[in-house]
């Protein structure tokens, strides 16, 4: 996938004021509409124009474009960082229906729109019947041990706003939650009142936090597992050995079975995110080779070769096996 410009499609600088976005577009629209222009590439360019202006008209998107392409260039091979959106509060006003979207564009907003089309429509059938406000959306990232044991965090989002130049600005806010135990990735933090205003006195809209993990130097996380990288010596890996380990939870005895290979799992039933039910915590076995830097070393080497006479591209790999630690 490739990184587009959208200011570069519309010829407009990074700095332009939503007024300046609104008039470059209507002007290379105008002239790229199939049923106007005759160039070959119209169609493409008019599609092009308005999925840039899809997102640059939208202060929230084009904060959050703005954040995720400081330092990429059009044309290059892109994927989004994990996290990029966090912090981001967002209302949902800019409705892209009938955008026909790519592929650089789903990666960055599809969830996001996604959730800004419910919002409207939860938010119109509320305008009508009581004034209620529109909800709100953030993603924000915590520490997998909030996960494991609940916390208390305060969190800061940042909610882009136009101010009187016509130009995106930031404005912050900082909100006190509690992070029960068992939460997961994906899963969603509901604060009643903390959206849109209502209209006339009525409710205010709600704020749904989405939850992320930060990345861990130890473990990540698919769904309620969590695995960490298990370094052995090649004489624990070939005898066995039992080694104290940490875990989110503390730290655990592990039993290393004789003869275990690299890739082997050792599974720690339950141990994982706590939930009904709770995850399993997985140590991944890796085999670290000592290096042969003095000439000890290098002798108990060849000792080690002439006593083996072992082939590794004579033995099959093994099949990763999963075990009880």
């Amino acid at each position: 996938m490739k990184f587009q410009d959208y200011y570069e499609t519309l010829g407009v600088a990074r700095s332009a004021t939503q007024d300046e976005i609104k008039r470059a577009y209507r002007k290379l629209a105008r002239k790229y509409h199939p049923d106007v222009s005759k160039d070959a590439d119209a169609e493409v360019r008019f599609k092009e124009l308005g999925e840039a202006y899809a997102v640059l008209k939208d202060p929230e998107k084009r904060a959050a474009y703005d954040q995720v392409g400081q330092k990429w260039k059009a044309g290059q091979d892109f994927q989004p960082p994990p996290g990029w959106d966090a912090g981001f509060e967002f209302r949902g006003d800019g409705a892209d229906d009938g955008l026909d979207a790519s592929d650089f564009f789903e990666a960055l907003f599809g969830r996001r729109a996604r959730a800004e089309q419910h919002s409207r429509g939860s938010y119109q059938g509320h305008q009508r019947a009581q004034a209620r406000g529109q909800d709100h959306h953030a993603k924000v990232l915590i520490d997998l041990e909030d996960a494991y044991h609940g916390a208390q965090r305060s969190i800061s989002l940042r909610m882009p706003a136009v101010n009187a130049r016509g130009q995106v600005v930031l404005q912050s806010r900082t909100l006190d939650i509690t992070i029960p135990k068992g939460i997961r990735a994906g899963q969603h933090l509901r604060l009643a009142g903390q959206g849109e205003p209502g209209i006339g006195g009525g409710p205010a809209g709600d704020l749904f936090l989405e939850i992320g993990f930060n990345p861990h130097p130890q473990y990540h996380v698919e769904g309620r597992d969590v695995f960490a990288n298990l370094p052995l010596a090649p004489w624990e890996a070939a005898l066995g050995c039992s080694l104290s380990l940490p875990t989110p939870e503390g730290s655990v005895q592990v039993t290393v079975p004789e003869r275990s290979a690299a890739g082997r799992q050792l599974r720690l039933r339950g141990k994982g995110i706590p939930g009904k039910p709770a995850g399993d915590f997985y140590f991944v076995l890796a085999i670290v080779l000592p290096p042969a830097l003095t000439d000890a070393e290098k002798a108990a080497y060849h000792a080690f070769a002439e006593a083996f006479h072992f082939d590794p591209r004579a033995t099959p790999a093994p099949s990763r096996k999963v075990d009880p630690a």
